[in-house]
């Protein structure tokens, strides 16, 4: 039997549940690189998702706490999909993909991990990135350290 190893997994399976939105509190404690945000806007922010689903996957929020995309102000929705565009092109540019699943999960139900703070997915997508493990092994291999993926993304904003 061949191991994977995804040592970076088990702070999510045996760390802190916080109470509080992560997508709130990131961008507020000031600690960019450690929090894995690449990008400030005036209305949104851009940062990776720490638990992605291919490297690069990266999540665009509102600073404002708002689980309905439909409230949001015009200027919050023009810089969010203009924020979710440039990360496209930047991907395009630094890890090459081949396409992209772009998206939000609107509600519980609709599939939202964070359903009270609406965010929009950016996930970069390699011919061949899906094989057989998730179906037979329920394991996705994700094949990029956070950190190095960081690393590359960075300032590129």
């Amino acid at each position: 039997m061949e191991h994977i190893w995804a040592p970076w997994r088990v702070k999510y399976i045996l760390g802190e549940k916080t109470e509080g939105c992560f997508l709130c509190e990131k961008p507020r404690e000031n600690k960019d690189p450690e929090n894995l945000v690449l990008y400030r806007g005036r209305k949104n922010y851009v940062i990776m998702n720490s638990y992605p689903y291919n490297p690069g996957h990266l999540l665009v929020a509102p600073y404002r706490h708002n689980g309905d995309p439909e409230t949001m102000t015009a200027v919050e929705r023009n810089e969010h999909f203009e924020l979710v565009c440039r990360s496209i092109e930047i991907l395009k540019k630094t890890l090459k993909p081949d396409g992209f699943n772009t998206g939000s999960n609107l509600g519980k139900v609709g599939g939202a991990g964070v359903a009270e703070h609406f965010h929009s997915h950016v996930v970069p997508r390699w011919l061949g990135d899906t094989n057989f493990m998730p179906v037979v092994a329920d394991v996705k291999v994700v094949s990029q350290a956070l950190a190095e993926t960081y690393r590359a993304l960075a300032g590129k904003f």
